[in-house]
């Protein structure tokens, strides 16, 4: 949802209405301040409780509602507010009664007649977000869409604006919660750091762009604050630990360690200070910038800072060596806490590597800062825990993960019969274990197994959930086991009571890709919708693979046309390439030519995905003229290399043996032979070995006798001389007999010759 501006042209009667409606209500956020005495003549303001809330936890974005609903009910001043319309006061009085669905009833009942006044619209839609559900969301947001095309969107206060950003977020529905808290700030509202952190947190989380928007936002709320003389006036939005951990999250999964180091050292201009989570996201940054050797310091640091580390923290330690592939650290971490070791930096230090990690030194010096200890520590003895930290359930799963990825499934069983047999309760498997073990018997095909282990979750009274029977059913669907799959998704509803949920019929339509049936997955995708069950962008693209992989590209473009109407999915590169894959598997160059630019005007650039659909696509068409066009735009992409048609310049991309192969497969056939020996080139500088086997076969049966005929004229035979040395030579690479007299096969012209250098 977009909302732009609402203040435009209103009439005085409800700009006064509105007036009075904020200083009854008390908002607990600001204008500008060149706004602040206008806003504030009704004395005092109402104050969402100061309460600590950790942003992320959907059962602390309820305790935001709640908090916001009490401070509704005790404000004296908010039953006073009066009306001349029989018709508000009902309203009003429906939903001071808490009878939200009979207060819907009646806005609804005079819709076309009546706007009913600004504080009732406020009060219901702040009471329809805390309902949080599907339906009572649905109606907040038809309000929004109303007052908004009617120009009326100032009467709602910033109390119900955030609540409301809040449940959205809660949701799923991170757009329209972005869009919600840029509207109040472009209102000059300054929403509540509890509403806007959470729409933050949930961005940092999300997929795709989701940590990039997620920073963009925090920085248009805290510049907003900047503004202000007197930042007391936003009390109640200034950045909190909590945001800062959301943001500093985001940076986190997106790599980015100079604005990490920039938010962390902001953070006490607004008064923030680090927590135990803050530094848990640190030792996820260090994993994403393959820091190995800094995470014992992050520890170190924690300890050093007085903060008691969590559980979580060392969780996120033995995730990272799992993630580092270094299961012999993760073994003696989980080994040290079993023994109620106190010692644990000691032995996260020796077990460093001795050699250190070749870093670009601007990175090295952003983690000397966030990590003073990682340059000098080691002259010092390191910390002791403040107390033994037994594992739990959740140690011993992430652990169970590593064992899985290198494919150790006798040990992930192992593991699961030793929990089992734990005498502290907490470490006793759950239903994440279970699933971790299930993983582990699907991902080497043990379907049979996989399913006793399922058994085995209702005998012991741990039932399975959703992401259980998910995996059970991919792994049917990959082992082109549709119709158990089907039976799998009865059992889910029959014997659990669980209903499929969007990524259970991704799961479903890519199933019936893999046995070519894109009926059957158009069949789950309509299935799907007549749930109630919202396509996700998988569900758009797995479609749309369907369609491409069986030569229906105009289908995939519907799916695609459908994709881009839908408010809740954003379009990706992912999308587009399906759709240049539909039509180049039917050899239609220029239709495919058309979407990757269309794709580039939507700010996207092709990939290696993207150009291997052209290359296959040409190869189809026997165009050759077209693969060295590609060829051309290929080499400005590859690392280094810089595409001159194109601002800013693309991201650098690296060779493809796919790709190439097909691309040098085109210019043999073509007899373009100085184009296949530099795209030969790139394939050997890159370590990728030419198919020579293929090439000297297409050689022998399309070329073989060229340049034999004795009756061309002499102007002719000149012509050709550049294309005949060009032939010895990759003649010469294939190790055919050929008058190329180097000593070795080069793309630069021998001594004394200026043609074998030039184009083809």
């Amino acid at each position: 949802m977009e909302m732009d501006d609402p203040r435009g042209p209103a009439s005085l009667a409800y700009l006064e209405e509105d007036n009075q409606c904020k200083q009854r209500a008390r908002i607990s956020t600001w204008t500008t301040h060149r706004n602040f005495t206008h806003v504030c003549r009704g004395g005092d303001f109402m104050q969402i409780s100061g309460t600590s809330v950790e942003v992320g936890d959907p059962c602390n974005l309820m305790q935001l509602m709640q908090t916001s609903r009490t401070c509704l009910e005790v404000d004296p001043t908010f039953s006073t507010i009066t009306s001349s319309s029989p018709q508000d006061q009902l309203l009003l009085t429906l939903l001071k009664q808490r009878k939200t669905d009979e207060a819907w009833l009646t806005y609804t009942q005079t819709l076309t007649t009546h706007l009913p006044s600004p504080t009732c619209l406020s009060r219901l839609v702040s009471q329809l977000s805390y309902q949080n559900s599907k339906e009572a969301l649905s109606r907040a947001q038809s309000i929004i869409t109303r007052l908004r095309q009617e120009g009326q969107l100032h009467r709602l206060d910033a109390n119900s604006l955030g609540l409301l950003a809040v449940a959205a977020a809660k949701a799923g529905h991170t757009l329209y919660a972005t869009s919600v808290i840029r509207s109040m700030l472009r209102s000059s509202y300054l929403p509540h750091v509890k509403a806007w952190s959470a729409v933050v947190s949930r961005l940092a989380g999300s997929a795709d762009d989701g940590p990039v928007v997620a920073l963009k936002l925090f920085g248009s709320v805290t510049r907003r604050i900047r503004r202000l003389d007197d930042r007391a006036l936003a009390k109640d939005s200034l950045p909190d630990t909590a945001a800062y951990n959301a943001v500093l999250n985001a940076c986190a999964n997106l790599g980015n360690i100079q604005k990490f180091l920039q938010l962390f050292e902001e953070m006490p201009e607004f008064g923030a200070k680090p927590d135990v989570l803050t530094y848990n996201v640190m030792i996820k940054l260090c994993a994403r910038a393959e820091r190995k050797d800094l995470l014992v310091f992050v520890l170190e640091r924690i300890v050093d800072e007085g903060i008691a580390p969590c559980i979580t923290t060392l969780n996120s330690l033995v995730a990272a060596y799992v993630g580092f592939y270094d299961l012999g650290t993760a073994e003696k971490v989980v080994q040290a806490m079993r023994e109620g070791r106190l010692d644990l930096c000691k032995i996260l230090r020796d077990c460093n590597v001795a050699k250190p990690n070749t870093v670009d030194t601007d990175v090295s010096d952003e983690f000397s800062k966030l990590l003073p200890k990682s340059v000098t520590g080691k002259v010092t003895d390191p910390p002791l825990l403040p107390k033994p930290y037994p594992p739990d359930s959740r140690i011993y799963t992430t652990l169970m993960k590593g064992y899985m990825k290198e494919g150790r499934v006798s040990d992930v069983v192992r593991m699961l019969e030793a929990m089992r047999h734990q005498k502290d309760s907490a470490s006793h498997p759950d239903h994440v274990t279970y699933t971790t073990v299930v993983s582990a018997l699907v991902k080497v095909g043990s379907m049979e197994r996989a399913r006793q282990v399922l058994a085995e979750m209702a005998r012991v009274g741990v039932p399975a959930n959703r992401i259980t029977y998910n995996i059970l059913l991919k792994g049917y669907c990959q082992q082109l086991q549709i119709d158990k799959a089907k039976e799998l998704i009865r059992d889910m509803a029959s014997d659990a009571g669980i209903q499929p949920d969007v990524v259970s019929y991704n799961i479903l339509i890519d199933g019936c890709i893999l046995v070519d049936d894109s009926a059957g997955a158009l069949a789950y995708f309509n299935e799907m919708r007549a749930q109630g069950i919202a396509p996700s962008k998988v569900s758009y693209t797995t479609l749309m693979k369907a369609f491409a992989l069986s030569g229906q590209a105009k289908l995939a473009q519907k799916v695609f046309n459908e994709m881009v109407k839908d408010p809740r999915v954003k379009v990706d590169l992912v999308a587009w390439n399906m759709l240049v894959e539909g039509y180049c598997r039917l050899g239609l160059i220029e239709e495919a030519k058309k979407i990757v630019q269309r794709l580039r005007e939507d700010g996207f650039h092709p990939d290696i995905s993207t150009y291997g659909s052209l290359a296959n696509g040409i190869a189809l068409a026997r165009k050759p003229g077209e693969a060295l066009l590609l060829w051309n735009e290929i080499k400005g992409r590859f690392e280094g290399g810089k595409d001159k048609t194109s601002t800013p310049s693309p991201p650098p991309i690296k060779p493809d043996e796919g790709l190439l192969d097909t691309l040098a497969d085109v210019c043999v056939r073509a007899a373009f032979f100085k184009k296949a020996l530099e795209i030969i080139a790139c394939m050997e500088e890159n370590g990728i070995s030419p198919n020579k086997t293929k090439y000297k076969k297409i050689y022998v049966e399309m070329h073989s006798r060229m340049f034999t005929s004795k009756h061309a004229s002499r102007a002719r035979q000149d012509r050709r001389i550049e294309r005949k040395r060009a032939a010895e030579a990759f003649k010469f690479w294939l190790g055919l007999p050929n008058s190329y007299y180097g000593s070795e096969w080069r793309l630069e012209p021998l001594d004394g010759d200026d043609t074998v250098g030039s184009s083809v």
